[in-house]
């Protein structure tokens, strides 16, 4: 969430800067600032009576001692009233703290200079294609028809056993999911990215501590019984490892990587561009994460763009980059570049990236802070990305590779596959 500090030193830029998102941020802005006006002269006052009710205990205990008993039960009297005006500002200070909070829970963060103004993903901005896209034959099938041709995805079988969004991959198709997530494991730690197995399923905190809570709370799996849920991207339990954490310079740069699968509602998707692979309930995802000091977030994020490009590059796949407008850019991100692959047999781009930088908007909800060459404590930054989403890769690998004589694996996965084609 956002610093009540910077907001009071940078109000009219934040609302300048959030009218990108098509976020009314004034009225709200207002609002915080008012609300930590009281809480900043509330404190102040409980922390006078505080002080004043400690200098009286000591004058107390000093009139019994010399003997003056009828002057220390006269000062007791008025500790007495001291004791409930402080228990009264107590509570109203706790009152006041949870309002602030839960205000600037629904406030999301101030893009990044650089992301343009827009209403819908139409006003995005490609800044990067690379790769030919091929020339298939006019008999080319889309992925879950090919699934179905190679008995490689049972999308009826996910169905019967839990529902749509669930498919079941068999035989080769579950060697080259393998395939796939163990190579983007390997060139994660290749690069320096420490590999973590975290837990699949998060507490409440955890995800108010990366932001989707309360703002996604409808796409997520809950289980009310034991108030977890299933977690939405491997970014959730990987970040909050490091909440409440104060690090030091020389625990920089903090880079990490992990498998899981992931779990979202995707409540209200239909339609054609929902078919097969390319929007699950259930799906696999390698993800990065990077924990930076503020001066290093935005060359990290550069770097971890390099990465997923180099991914590409190698499995031979069309693809370009989107800089996020104002109106598609996540809640919790300052910015974000969306990778998509070309799907040619359904002649459209996929989604298969996202990677962002939070700045200090998770950090601040995280209570993740360094300690800098001075002494001082900071917000640090944290970003994200995935390397990569499974199912819009493995989809395009289908559809792209696809021959008269079946499906070719991209060379850099044979040898993690053991076969060379699907046929």
């Amino acid at each position: 969430m956002l610093q009540v500090n910077n907001i009071r030193d940078h109000k009219e830029q934040y609302i300048k800067a959030l009218a990108k998102r098509n976020f009314e941020a004034s009225a709200i802005l207002d609002q915080v600032l008012e609300l930590d006006e009281t809480r900043r002269n509330t404190q102040a006052r409980l922390d006078d009576i505080l002080a004043e009710s400690n200098r009286l205990s000591k004058e107390i205990g000093k009139l019994f001692k010399n003997g003056e008993h009828q002057k220390a039960n006269l000062i007791k009297e008025k500790t007495g009233k001291l004791k409930e005006d402080s228990k009264e500002l107590s509570e109203k200070l706790t009152a006041t703290i949870q309002e602030l909070e839960q205000l600037l829970y629904t406030i999301p963060n101030v893009p990044h200079e650089s992301v343009p103004a827009g209403v819908s993903e139409e006003d995005n901005e490609e800044v990067f294609k690379e790769g030919e896209i091929p020339q298939l034959e006019k008999t080319a099938l889309p992925h879950w028809e090919l699934a179905k041709k190679y008995d490689i995805i049972d999308f009826e079988l996910g169905n019967k056993i839990t529902g749509a969004g669930f498919p079941v991959y068999k035989g080769k198709g579950a060697r080259l999911q393998r395939a796939l997530i163990t190579y983007f494991l390997d060139k994660a730690t290749e690069a320096g990215y420490t590999e973590f197995q975290v837990p699949l399923m998060i507490n409440e905190a955890s995800g108010f501590g990366t932001g989707q809570l309360p703002d996604k709370e409808g796409q997520m799996y809950h289980m009310a019984e034991d108030n977890l849920f299933m977690i939405p991207t491997a970014e959730v339990p990987i970040t909050n490892m490091f909440r409440d954490n104060l690090l030091t310079d020389k625990d920089f740069p903090i880079s990490c990587t992990g498998y899981t699968p992931c779990f979202r509602r995707e409540a209200g998707s239909y339609g054609a561009h929902v078919r097969g692979l390319n929007r699950l309930h259930q799906f696999d995802k390698v993800e990065l994460v990077r924990i930076e000091k503020p001066s290093d977030s935005y060359a990290a994020l550069d770097k971890m763009v390099d990465h997923v490009k180099e991914l590409l590059r190698e499995l031979k796949l069309p693809y370009r980059i989107l800089r996020l407008c104002g109106g598609d850019l996540g809640f919790t991100s300052a910015l974000t570049y969306d990778f998509e692959v070309f799907s040619t047999a359904q002649d459209r781009w996929l989604e298969i990236s996202s990677v962002s930088n939070f700045e200090t908007f998770q950090a601040n909800r995280l209570k993740l802070r360094y300690k800098n060459k001075e002494g001082k404590k900071e917000l640090v930054h944290t970003l994200n990305g995935s390397a990569l989403a499974l199912p819009r890769v493995l989809a395009g690998i289908l559809e792209n590779y696809q021959t008269e004589k079946g499906i070719n694996i991209p060379e850099v996965l044979v040898s993690y596959t053991g076969f060379d084609r699907i046929d």
